[in-house]
């Protein structure tokens, strides 16, 4: 059941003393989030029995059928649901209520079913900054940050970042008018610092600097075997820490371009795992065991890093 993605149409309403959860995305197969979270709720159950009622599943949804299987998941007994791709900012004005930080980042990542409603959250911000701390032994306050990418994992990024005190970061993007959209939304929220927009021909000159850079990669290219590295890395600078967003698979174009060149690297397992602690939290109410989430995410992905 953990491993293939289930269908709207194929769902049936859970058992009345059953608490459905699951992650919404579209494509979803690559998913692992079931293992991580069926792992800590085995463990919660051995201190809670209700915990043993609850479910985690991956369900494939298409954008175009976000908004009603948000009706259909509540009606069938669905409590928490995590998004992922492509659904993070196209759900916000599908949900009732919203979290300020989730406001703040503009994208959401996690609804949690309260008051006859969904609200949304956000958890990639303290997923990411968790990892990135436990990978590198660096905060994102000490680090000037290159976010590639303009989507919500983006956004999320470069909201903790700013928020932690990050003196420079930057936003580049396929789309520079993608890419200024976001910095509005940043300006609307209030923000009094905001990321640099950097393009093609101005990211050599961002990569000038003697200060610890750490670069992010919240783009989907690494998904697919066949996709090619979201930037070139420089090769005479050492300074640098490369952190992509991407777990499965394992090593992307970006990742093996950071291996040669000797930079300090690691995949999206970490984050994953910190992101996924944190909703578990949101839904349960109590303490996550996130080692059980560790152990779970490291038997399916051994040569990771978290």
């Amino acid at each position: 059941m953990l491993d293939l993605p289930l269908f709207l149409d194929e769902l049936v309403p859970l058992p009345e003393n059953s608490v459905g959860l699951a992650v919404l995305g579209c494509p979803i197969k690559h998913s692992i989030s079931p293992q991580l979270h069926q792992s800590a709720l085995s463990d919660m159950a051995e201190t809670d029995a209700k915990f043993s009622n609850w479910r985690y599943d991956k369900i494939e949804v298409p954008i175009a059928r976000l908004q009603s299987a948000l009706v259909s998941l509540a009606e069938l007994g669905y409590r928490g649901l995590n998004l992922t791709i492509p659904h993070k900012v196209e759900v916000l004005p599908m949900i009732e209520q919203i979290d300020e930080g989730a406001a703040l980042i503009g994208a959401v990542n996690t609804l949690n079913w309260e008051n006859e409603c969904w609200k949304g959250y956000n958890t990639d911000g303290v997923g990411l900054e968790r990892a990135v701390k436990k990978a590198f032994s660096v905060d994102l306050s000490e680090c000037e940050v290159l976010v590639l990418g303009a989507g919500g994992a983006s956004r999320a990024a470069i909201v903790q970042a700013l928020s932690m005190g990050s003196s420079k970061v930057g936003l580049m993007n396929r789309s520079v008018e993608r890419a200024e959209e976001l910095v509005n939304i940043l300006k609307d929220k209030g923000f009094s610092q905001l990321p640099e927009i950097i393009t093609e021909e101005q990211v050599d000159a961002f990569f000038d600097s003697s200060q610890k850079l750490l670069v992010v990669n919240a783009t989907s290219l690494g998904l697919s075997p066949a996709d090619p590295a979201p930037l070139s890395l420089p090769k005479n600078r050492k300074n640098i820490f490369v952190y992509d967003m991407i777990y499965n698979p394992p090593q992307t174009p970006l990742l093996e371009e950071a291996n040669s060149l000797g930079l300090p690297h690691v995949n999206g397992l970490g984050m994953l795992v910190g992101q996924a602690a944190k909703s578990l939290e949101i839904w349960s109410v109590t303490n996550v065991p996130i080692s059980s989430m560790e152990e779970a995410a490291m038997k399916l992905f051994p040569a990771s890093i978290l």
